[in-house]
């Protein structure tokens, strides 16, 4: 099935990055750069707005796209743009490059959000965090001043179980936003020699 809607509007976003489309709402997000910015479903562009440009679009009669989730409708940030805005295609890439600037913003402020919970720091998982609160460690801000030396030893403490070096990685990487992985040789035998 022809989609010229989509063709267009992938063709008129191309200044603004690598654009692509994926399935989404019933109809395809529009990316640039992995961040999406627009969406077209019913053969209809929609842009993303933002809590400024929401009022705006509103005020200038335009209607946010909708869809209905377990029966139920679900309001999306995407509002659809009249057809006599494609005279005007600088306006529309106007609206784009706003909305795409507020999704990276957006994009930005929760990739920097820090986690509140132990099982959402790298390398840790809900096992690891009721092992770490049975060791007295039950906070994110706990387990950054204990360090990876001490909050290893409080858990070797109160577990009958032998715990193996792997958890001293797991929470090295986790304190310093890393994969236990990548954590350097040098590192990991300093870390060693401090736990015996």
């Amino acid at each position: 099935m022809d989609k010229p809607i989509l063709k267009d509007s992938m063709k008129l976003f191309e200044p603004l990055g690598k654009i692509k489309s994926r399935s989404m709402f019933g109809g395809f997000g529009l990316f640039a750069d992995d961040t999406m910015f627009a969406l077209v479903v019913n053969n209809q562009l929609h842009i993303r707005a933002d809590k400024n440009t929401t009022s705006q679009f509103e005020q200038q009669g335009f209607e946010p796209y909708v869809y209905k989730k377990r029966g139920f409708p679900v309001v999306t940030k995407y509002f659809a743009l009249p057809e006599d805005l494609w005279q005007t295609q600088e306006r529309i890439i106007e609206l784009a490059k706003a909305s795409l600037n507020c999704a990276k913003e957006e994009k930005q402020i929760q990739s920097s959000a820090k986690p509140t919970r132990l099982k959402d720091l790298p390398n840790l998982r809900l096992a690891t965090e009721r092992m770490l609160k049975k060791a007295g460690i039950d906070t994110v801000e706990s387990l950054y001043e204990s360090g990876s030396v001490n909050a290893y030893k409080a858990i070797k403490e109160s577990h009958s179980s032998s715990v193996s070096l792997e958890l001293l990685w797991a929470l090295e990487g986790a304190i310093n936003g890393t994969h236990w992985s990548v954590i350097p040789q040098q590192r990991r035998d300093e870390l060693i020699s401090s736990i015996n």
